[in-house]
């Protein structure tokens, strides 16, 4: 990864909401049913360039947990002047690695955060997260040679062979759950940072990538370039990070000075003095323009108290007291100190009742007898109560479009305004209507053009609608405050449309 490795954090003791959504975010499946595409333009297929396999083994397991992939991170971003853009850089870059028979199959992620990696068989990602941060295409370049040496340098089989031999504890918050992990794409995510490259091994990829970038014709220091960003970015998000971050790869192994001057000098010795090779900065900000940013319009949109998901056209609100998020493939939110509710979907046969499914095991310390059928706006539902040591569990499911979807409220202490939240919040799950969607705006990249009395701080106030914009707005464009700006170049800004 040319991002430093997936972030893990430790667990320590949290105020009883933080804790307990953290538990939350820890749960089984998603909302967004599998191979889910973003609504805003036809996707191409991911870019493949080259068809002949040297290791058909290889292939199969990347083939295996590509769809596994595409499902934990939210489905694939379409947009066909990325994809474009990415088929190009990836062809130029397998020509100067001399790999002409190695199949690569590159698919943009649907999610913020800022993330790329490979998988067996030539199976590269990278995330709209990623593309946003870029500044130029020699950046862009320097992820996916990056990633090309993973899977030249064997290092993906290598990673997935140590999986294989080594014990992957899939403890998912045993007190929530039970023991059922096996459609939980936040423990498929988590075994995949447990299998995360070594340090030799990404340092191995992050020389060997600046050679393939620089022999390609791309800026061969724009490795370390896009370090530094990464590193700065870490710092902005580390600010405002909660759990759903968890196993976002740019802290665990940070963008260290001693890894970016280690770039610097293997592109020095190579290649000289920065100045030299392509960057196409401005191909590669018009490539952009217009690109989501945050939460994916595809996982739907929180607008105030109610969630509203615009492609599968349904909708929910939560009690006044309760803050919503986006986190992970699932809707979280808590309310004052040790109550919050997780809301995501689950794969169940149709034919299966929804009393049964709740009673099937996969959540821990269900009373059975509290089970109960039940149904508001038209649809079938089932209600029930759980409680472990520590915890008191209303959970809920609905049957909605042949998917069955999950309310899971807990808190501390049970009561008669806890159980009325849960089921308020359940009978308010109903077919999402025109008005519904009138309060949803979606966060994307535009662009601005730096005029003669402009600065980096004049450009930096334009985002300052959003919280801490301006701070975001220096990092996304590589800039500082006190910056001076040519007249005529172009600059991101995030805008809310």
């Amino acid at each position: 990864m040319i991002t430093p490795g997936l972030r893990r954090i430790a667990p320590r003791w949290l105020p009883s909401a933080g804790l307990l959504l953290a538990f939350l975010l820890s749960g089984c499946s998603s909302f967004m049913p599998q191979g889910a595409q973003s609504p805003a333009r036809p996707p191409l297929a991911p870019p493949t360039i080259a068809s002949e396999s040297l290791d058909p083994e290889e292939d199969a397991i990347g083939a295996r947990e590509h769809p596994r992939i595409v499902a934990s991170y939210g489905g694939i971003f379409a947009d066909r002047p990325a994809e474009i853009m990415l088929a190009r850089i990836v062809g130029r870059l397998l020509a100067a690695a001399d790999q002409p028979n190695q199949k690569f199959t590159v698919t943009i992620l649907d999610t913020a955060e800022v993330n790329a990696f490979a998988l067996p068989g030539g199976y590269v990602y990278v995330t709209r997260g990623i593309l946003a941060l870029a500044s130029d295409t020699s950046e862009l370049a320097a992820v996916l040679a990056h990633e090309i040496a993973h899977v030249t340098l064997k290092h993906a089989r290598a990673r997935t062979q140590r999986q294989k031999t080594s014990e992957v504890v899939d403890k998912v918050v045993t007190d929530v759950f039970g023991d059922d992990v096996s459609t939980d794409q936040s423990a498929n995510r988590n075994k995949l940072s447990l299998a995360a490259f070594s340090q030799a091994q990404e340092l191995a990829a992050d020389k060997e990538g600046i050679m393939i970038a620089g022999k390609a014709g791309y800026d061969p220091h724009a490795a370390a370039r896009f370090l530094s960003a990464m590193a700065r970015f870490a710092r902005f998000s580390s600010a405002a990070a909660t759990p759903d971050q968890s196993d976002d790869f740019l802290s665990s192994h940070p963008s260290t000075p001693d890894r970016i001057q280690k770039a610097t000098e293997t592109a020095r010795a190579f290649f000289g003095a920065p100045g030299l090779g392509e960057t196409d900065r401005a191909g590669y900000l018009s490539g952009i323009d217009g690109l989501a940013f945050g939460d994916s319009p595809a996982q739907g949109a929180i607008v105030g108290h109610r969630y509203v998901n615009q492609p599968l056209k349904f909708t929910f609100s939560v009690p006044a007291n309760y803050s919503l998020q986006i986190a992970k493939g699932a809707v979280v939110g808590v309310a004052g100190e040790g109550e919050a509710v997780r809301f995501d979907s689950a794969e169940v046969p149709e034919t299966m009742p929804l009393e049964d499914y709740l009673k099937s095991g996969w959540i821990a310390g269900l009373q059975p007898g509290s089970v109960r059928r039940d149904s508001a706006n038209g649809l079938d539902m089932a209600t029930g109560v759980a409680v472990t040591p520590d915890w008191n569990f209303r959970v809920s499911v609905v049957r909605y479009e042949a998917r069955v979807y999950r309310f899971i409220f807990a808190a501390r202490y049970d009561s008669p305004a806890f159980a009325k939240a849960a089921d308020d919040t359940l009978k308010s799950f109903r077919v999402a209507e025109g008005r519904d969607f009138s309060g949803i705006r979606q966060m994307v990249v535009r662009l601005v053009t730096a005029g003669p009395l402009d600065t980096a701080d004049s450009l930096a106030r334009r985002m300052n609608g959003l919280q801490k914009g301006a701070d975001l707005f220096y990092i996304l464009n590589n800039l500082f405050p006190g910056d001076t700006l040519k007249a005529g170049d172009r600059f991101k800004i995030v805008v809310m449309e």
